[in-house]
């Protein structure tokens, strides 16, 4: 397993991950994403900040991460300092086909060494109230729930909010 930074030649492969993706968290109930977003001008945009992170399988792209200090208007609702930097992982995907490896937390390790290279001391993510599976992940990882908010651009969605402060 390799997690490197992404390149503009893997938005092909990221989108076919992304389509993928979708119609099975629609099937659970999760809708967050769909043909919309994420889209590759986002993805271009986080490779263009240095920010987009892909994990390789065998040479194949298995899951994506996108890891920056951009935090949500909405996240002061659960008491969050919004002037306090923090890094924050956006648009995290795993392929359906790579499931039960343990990428989505090798991208999330990713994102605490990104903190630490930086001298960021809190890390912050928020997941669809419907996607059990990063529910479950993120405490496992040391995250802890912090609320649960509104997204302005996903109305009629609640989003759960999770920390992990750094020593």
């Amino acid at each position: 397993m390799l997690i490197r930074p992404a390149t503009l030649n893997d938005i092909p492969a990221i989108m076919n991950l992304i389509t993928e993706v979708v119609p099975a968290m629609n099937a659970l109930g999760n809708f967050q994403w769909d043909t919309t977003y994420p889209n590759p001008q986002v993805f271009k945009n986080d490779i263009a900040l240095h920010q987009l992170w892909v994990a390789e399988d065998d040479g194949i792209i298995a899951g994506v991460a996108a890891i920056t200090t951009d935090q949500e208007p909405e996240y002061a609702q659960v008491g969050w300092d919004l002037n306090e930097t923090a890094i924050v992982v956006h648009r995290l995907a795993v392929s359906i086909h790579h499931r039960g490896k343990g990428i989505a937390a090798k991208l999330m390790q990713q994102a605490e060494h990104e903190a630490a290279r930086r001298g960021i001391k809190v890390l912050r993510i928020d997941t669809n109230s419907a996607n059990k599976a990063t529910r479950q992940l993120f405490p496992k990882l040391g995250y802890e729930y912090a609320g649960e908010i509104g997204l302005g651009f996903r109305p009629n969605l609640r989003f759960y909010c999770y920390e992990k402060r750094l020593g």
